[in-house]
């Protein structure tokens, strides 16, 4: 079984998750900007942040032969704090990076006009560099939030076919599938989505343009939840070609639109910036 997880934020996680994904199937994933859990104070807190999603966490995921992309973005929250959204003038030259193949996570959080400038010149960044866009939709009056996400995308000049609305539910995949955007689900402990509501979903509105994700961060997550969702939709009947459209095949489809998709297999560098993995390791002869 291969599984492509499209939304994992690995700057989060241990070693052993690496080691734990591949053992699942995992050979590829995106990492997309997001909040840190506390408020950065200062834009030269992104660009640190940037560079470690384009050096850092591939050198680790190349440890175990995982292809690790990135989206990178002004996240919603931090839409809102003027502290932050000058990083916006930095995005033009990180966008142009080989391993970047969307911008995102944009989107909102509350539904403030901040946010609305932001997502409109995060779109228009899309747009400019020729790339899909990773739209988080809010945790909170989600119904409201897909329709807003919905009409700044067609106020845009990105088309809907290059746009993935992410943490999607039963209350709003209709009204996305119906826009034309590629539809995305995080299934995530206690807060989102779980696996047996996926298979129940796949069901009702079949496995095209789906693309399932583990969101999995610092909070109460699980790395393997892709696994156990292509686990559960098996069980459940699927068929293997089904599973792969939705693990693999989707996730290829989608961030290929950037052109910059590149899952040849991944050199294992010996350092990064002076680090060493493999410190502990024995040395032959």
């Amino acid at each position: 079984m291969r599984i492509f997880d499209p939304h994992i934020h690995m700057t989060s996680r241990t070693t052993d998750d690496y080691r734990a994904m591949r053992d699942s199937g995992v050979q590829a994933l995106v990492e997309p900007s997001f909040w840190l859990g506390q408020p950065r104070t200062s834009v030269g807190s992104f660009l640190d942040y940037f560079d470690a999603l384009l050096g850092w966490e591939p050198y680790r995921a190349s440890q175990y032969g995982i292809a690790h992309h990135c989206a990178l973005a002004l996240n919603p929250k931090e839409a809102n704090d003027p502290r932050c959204v000058p990083v916006l003038a930095e995005l033009d030259r990180y966008l142009r990076k080989d391993s970047v193949v969307a911008v995102g996570e944009i989107g909102y959080d509350s539904m403030t006009p901040a946010e609305d400038e932001a997502l409109a010149a995060q779109l228009q960044l899309a747009v400019d560099h020729e790339l899909p866009a990773l739209v988080h939709t809010p945790h909170r009056d989600k119904v409201a939030g897909v329709t807003r996400t919905v009409d700044a995308v067609r106020a845009s000049a990105l088309p809907t076919e290059r746009v993935l609305l992410d943490h999607l539910n039963e209350t709003t995949v209709k009204a996305a599938k119906d826009s034309g955007c590629w539809l995305g689900f995080s299934v995530y402990p206690d807060t989102k989505m779980d696996e047996e509501r996926m298979v129940r979903l796949l069901r009702e509105y079949g496995p095209e343009k789906v693309l399932v994700n583990s969101a999995a961060d610092w909070g109460n997550s699980d790395p393997l939840k892709t696994r156990k969702v292509a686990d559960a939709m098996l069980a459940d009947g699927f068929d293997e070609d089904d599973v792969d459209l939705v693990l693999w095949r989707n996730p290829v489809a989608f961030y290929s639109l950037s052109g910059r998709l590149d899952l040849g297999e991944r050199p294992e560098a010996d350092d990064y910036a002076g680090n060493v993995l493999r410190r502990g390791t024995p040395i032959d002869g």
